[in-house]
């Protein structure tokens, strides 16, 4: 075994822990090859794999933020024109929050400090759907290639969604009680020392998990279900590659749920391992992400119902377009 297939089976994908809960479940007298000894071990493992991958990237990605407050955020994109500004804005949306309602204040703060509409909404699709979290996670399930490949297109989605929306000109559209802020969400953040950073990055660990590992259990308890109750010729039948529009179908259903990316993974996990083709699966994390329906009630608030239609076409086309493209060249990625 290779350094990084050791890393990505052990380190990342923790293939140890499965084995022994296995072995604590079978001195239960548990088979683990049934039905419900499958979804106790699948239940147990993935909840704990998810928390310690969940609290050691929070506490890392928090850190790296401390460095990144909303106002130096902001001058930094204040410095870039054009398309650059778009892309230095989606690389900043990975070091940001981990779900669309998190990344929606911040959104509503960069616009009202006067950077230009498109160039906050490339960080707005950017920040949900490709944070770092999301990279190491998805290199725990589906491979260090997938992972990187699925960053990539994400920031490409970011960038040209908010160029295009930036080319439509489309500022009339946001509340006007945001274009009149006139820059009055500039807070000047102190300098923080180290020991302010580590401590910013722990409390960021705990708050965050409180409100995120509801959703992991959740998450994973449909994980275990589709794992061991669910006949993989259902999961074929509807998002394998004999429905050609199960990307479409997936995207759609994606769209109203609540989740973060950490309550995906166990559902994508299942889903792949019944057969489900892996853009298919990818579409509906990225659009349960970056376009649920709490969010979008609370993008509603900031801009009005054609730059929100608007926000969601364009994202719902590309997701979509994304799943077939992997769907096309999955045999070359898993």
């Amino acid at each position: 075994m290779g350094v990084w297939q050791f890393i990505q089976d052990q380190v990342l994908g923790m293939k140890w822990l499965n084995e022994l809960i296995g072995k604590g479940l079978s001195l239960l007298s548990l088979d683990i090859g049934e039905r419900v000894g499958g979804s106790i071990q699948f239940f147990l493992y993935d909840t704990l794999k998810i928390t310690v991958l969940l609290c050691f990237l929070i506490f890392v990605i928090s850190y790296i933020q401390s460095y990144f407050p909303p106002e130096r955020s902001k001058r930094i994109l204040g410095r870039f024109h054009g398309i650059g500004a778009n892309i230095i804005s989606a690389l900043l949306g990975t070091v940001t929050p981990f779900c669309s309602c998190s990344s929606i204040p911040l959104f509503i703060g960069f616009t009202s400090a006067g950077l230009p509409l498109g160039v906050t909404f490339s960080f707005l699709i950017s920040s949900p759907m490709v944070d770092l979290g999301s990279l190491i996670l998805l290199m725990s399930i589906f491979g260090a290639k997938v992972a990187i490949i699925y960053v990539l297109v994400g920031l490409v989605i970011a960038v040209v969604g908010g160029t295009l929306i930036e080319k439509l000109h489309m500022e009339p559209y946001v509340e006007e009680f945001i274009r009149n802020a006139g820059g009055g969400v500039d807070i000047e953040s102190p300098t923080r020392t180290k020991r302010e950073r580590v401590q910013f990055a722990k409390e960021q660990v705990v708050s965050t998990f409180k409100k995120v590992f509801p959703y992991i259990l959740v998450g994973v308890g449909i994980g275990a279900v589709i794992h061991n109750w669910i006949p993989e010729s259902w999961i074929e039948a509807v998002l394998g590659g004999n429905n050609p529009f199960g990307v479409v179908l997936a995207t759609l259903v994606g769209v109203p749920m609540y989740a973060d990316i950490f309550g995906t993974i166990p559902v994508a996990e299942a889903l792949l391992y019944k057969g489900a083709q892996l853009g298919t699966i990818l579409s509906f994390m990225m659009a349960v992400t970056t376009l649920s329906l709490p969010s979008l009630i609370m993008l509603r608030k900031a801009v009005k119902p054609k730059l929100l239609a608007l926000f969601i076409s364009v994202c719902t086309i590309g997701i979509i377009i994304v799943g077939y493209l992997f769907n096309a060249f999955q045999f070359l990625l898993i």
